[in-house]
């Protein structure tokens, strides 16, 4: 038995960020793993999926690079040599983490964790031997989640014919035709994907647009943009009859008053995740969960046992990387009893969903500024009216930028085009120090450039915009 300090149940982003800011306090920590350090970020979903997404837009961009001025001859398509690639790349940043533990002197422990007790926790090793380590300061849960089927639909993942992102992440070749069932960003990312690759892309959604979430504008955007690439957007739609085979998927949708009946190789079912709380020991130990199995928590991440804290997806929406990592920082200056911890800002988590075009926004949408009856106006610029964009052959999409009618203050800002998922950065930086549109502009933008886009949207909000 060791004791230390801290010990994180999960090596994810929100786990291994938060057990090396901790180490950087100088607490001793340990992070307990059962599979590689990284978590579905590195292994099965941010990494390996945005290096597929890189592959995919070479594909598409070597279809218009006659008009660069560059023949590329013979163009094939392989989508197994873009996997092996990718999960190259997910290995890669997995041993990456190793080092930064090394560096940092964190602890890492191979096996299976589950509470044990007060301030105690049980590890199970492949070889089947349990230990117990004990935790001075907090024991910190940050498991993360997982996909799942949709049975109620009658699509439970067999991981052949309807498969996962995760599946998804190591075919060997892409299906000559493939239904996504759930548009949010994963769904849109993966149909990008297997759209480049040659599949003739099916995506549905019971939501009336794709990406839904997000502001109506970036939504409608994306739908054009998709249906450019012959991608077929079922919105609004109800499956039924659902008839899994061994090679292929049958199934009856129901869309926009139309009835459709539709055969695939694949389906690739991305509607949603579930928190991985299951065999921690939870009940056991007091610690209590919500309606939809997150673990409660109060504004510094404690549950409700005393002593154990959550931290990322397993303790709720957003269930994204960067807000896991993000409570793994502030946690471990709480634990550490820093006098000045700045909190987690929940309200200005940028979303991104890196398809192509890429769609990244912050802060409000304007369906949500009209909920709360905000005195608001708008601001836009189209890339077609950026050199840059015109530049790359990239004009597709825009900027928006939502700003208080009175005081300038950004309430939220939309971009769908090139790299905006970098770009939307600027955005959350004027945000977090409370900048106004105004002072958006102040800030001198290199020209040509694409994030020139976003300081003509300020400017447009204010009835002063240049180049459009």
């Amino acid at each position: 038995m060791a004791t230390f300090d801290v010990i994180f149940i999960g090596g994810g982003p929100a786990g291994y960020v938060g057990a090396i800011r901790s180490a950087q306090l100088g607490m001793s920590v340990a992070v307990i793993e059962r599979e590689a350090l990284g978590g579905t970020c590195v292994l099965w979903g941010c990494i390996p999926a945005k290096a597929l997404l890189e592959a995919a837009a070479i594909a598409t961009k070597l279809t218009h690079s006659a008009e660069f001025g560059v023949t590329a001859g013979n163009v094939t398509l392989d989508y197994g040599v873009a996997m092996k690639r990718s999960r190259g790349v997910s290995t890669q940043n997995s041993k990456g983490v190793e080092f930064l533990f090394k560096k940092n002197k964190v602890t890492y422990i191979k096996g299976t964790a589950k509470l044990a007790g007060k301030n105690s926790v049980s590890v199970k090793g492949a070889d089947g031997k349990e230990e117990k380590h004990e935790a001075k300061k907090a024991v910190v849960i940050s498991t993360g989640s997982r996909v799942r089927g949709l049975a109620k639909a009658g699509l439970e993942l067999n991981k052949t014919t309807v498969i996962s992102s995760d599946e998804a992440l190591i075919l060997e070749k892409a299906p000559k035709t493939l239904a996504v069932v759930g548009a949010g960003a994963v769904g849109c990312e993966f149909a990008d994907v297997f759209a480049a690759f040659g599949s003739q892309v099916t995506l549905i959604d019971i939501a009336p647009t794709i990406l839904p979430l997000e502001d109506a504008d970036s939504s409608a955007e994306l739908t054009k943009s998709f249906k450019k690439r012959k991608i077929e957007i079922l919105t609004g739609a109800k499956i039924s009859d659902v008839q899994i085979g061994k090679t292929s998927v049958k199934m009856n949708i129901e869309s926009g008053g139309a009835k459709k009946s539709l055969e695939v190789e694949k389906v690739l079912v991305a509607a949603g995740r579930a928190p991985n709380v299951e065999d921690l020991g939870l009940k056991e130990n007091g610690v209590q969960v919500d309606d939809r199995g997150f673990i409660k928590i109060t504004p510094k991440m404690e549950t409700t046992a005393k002593g154990i804290y959550a931290i990322g997806d397993v303790a709720g929406p957003p269930m994204l990387a960067h807000k896991g990592s993000r409570e793994g920082v502030v946690l471990a200056e709480y634990l550490a009893g820093q006098k000045h911890v700045h909190p987690v800002n929940y309200g200005n988590i940028p979303n991104a969903t890196y398809c192509h075009p890429e769609v990244a926004s912050i802060g409000m949408t304007e369906q949500q500024c009209k909920d709360k009856k905000l005195d608001y106006k708008i601001g836009r610029f189209p890339f077609s009216a950026n050199g840059r964009a015109r530049t790359s052959g990239e004009t597709d999409g825009f900027v928006k930028i939502i700003r208080d009618a009175k005081y300038g203050e950004i309430l939220g800002a939309h971009i769908v085009g090139a790299h905006a998922t970098e770009l939307i950065h600027e955005i959350a930086v004027a945000r977090e120090n409370e900048y106004t549109v105004e002072e958006l502009d102040l800030a001198i933008h290199a020209h040509p450039t694409l994030s020139e886009a976003v300081a003509e949207a300020a400017l447009d909000s204010l009835g002063r915009v240049i180049h459009a």
